[in-house]
């Protein structure tokens, strides 16, 4: 866990640097991606949300628990009918993150363009969301690559797996993790 903490103290100050060269600060918008349906793939992951969830209060992981209970119903409706859902994250209160210290990667560094360096050497480049875009759309890329992030969470994903020998795949959203186990 501390060696993914000094990895998320990293993508923040990445992504806090890049955030400020664009004046881009997420404030509430209509394009909040705490209502998107992001994937999370790492067991280390999955645990520091657990870690977190477990530092709250019993009727705060009560009211938390209902409410993933609620997102993956609601989802899973949405599945069968085929329909696009967008539904907000269990974890989000008033606005905010209330495990923002535990939250995901993906959570960290969404928004802001970024690039991704290929495995055949090829780069990757994707924009920032629908806020960013109207917010900081006139200033010059700023290069923020993501794949030191990557490489770095995929040698601590496989050191917790050899550790203790997981070896089943994940592919879960934040309201299933705090709804379904391993």
């Amino acid at each position: 866990m501390g060696k993914l903490k000094t990895l998320y103290a990293a993508m923040d100050q990445k992504y806090n640097e890049t955030a400020d060269y664009y004046g881009f600060h997420c404030k509430s918008c209509k394009d909040n991606c705490c209502l998107t349906r992001f994937y999370h793939h790492t067991v280390l992951e999955y645990f520091y949300i657990l870690y977190g969830y477990n530092t709250l209060e019993s009727d705060r992981r009560i009211k938390v628990k209902n409410m993933a209970l609620e997102v993956c119903r609601k989802t899973d409706e949405a599945d069968k009918r085929g329909a696009a859902i967008r539904i907000m994250c269990p974890l989000n209160f008033d606005g905010l993150c209330i495990l923002y210290d535990y939250r995901p990667m993906i959570c960290r560094l969404h928004g802001i363009p970024h690039e991704l360096q290929k495995a055949d050497h090829s780069v990757v480049y994707s924009p920032g969301c629908e806020s960013f875009t109207q917010q900081a759309e006139s200033k010059k890329y700023y290069k923020f690559d993501r794949t030191p992030f990557y490489i770095k969470m995929a040698e601590l994903e496989n050191e917790l797996r050899h550790v203790a020998g997981i070896n089943q795949k994940l592919k879960m959203t934040v309201a299933q993790m705090l709804i379904e186990g391993l």
